[in-house]
């Protein structure tokens, strides 16, 4: 049974940083990849990064240049490091496992999901 735990969510001003963390249990990479999302009220998800099993990324141009995305096999654990953090990206934040098809960004399983409030 796999299961996704996301943390790291809280509430900063503009320009700061906060680190997500998903940790991974049950789960074998396979052929697929991880990544962050997220959604804000009345907005459809969007895939923020991705990761490759290879360790390629992929960025949403929004972030690019701002977030990191990273895993650490050890620990079965994905991050997402976010800096200078604009009121935009204020969303729930969630962590996918088991994805398939960059276009559609197909995934097998999630997160429950960890609140990001950026103010301005």
């Amino acid at each position: 049974q796999v299961q996704l735990v996301e943390s790291g969510g809280g509430s900063v001003q503009a320009g700061g940083s906060l680190r997500l963390s998903c940790v991974a249990s049950g789960y074998t990479y396979g052929n697929y990849y991880m990544g962050w999302f997220r959604q804000a009220p009345g907005k459809e998800r969007e895939r923020v990064a991705r990761i490759d099993r290879d360790g390629s990324t992929s960025y949403t141009n929004s972030v690019k240049g701002r977030f990191t995305i990273s895993q650490d096999n050890a620990k079965n654990t994905l991050y997402l490091q976010m800096n200078s953090l604009k009121p935009e990206d204020t969303a729930m934040y969630y962590c996918a496992a088991g994805c398939y098809n960059y276009r559609y960004s197909v995934c097998n399983f999630w997160g429950q999901g960890t609140q990001v409030t950026v103010s301005s």
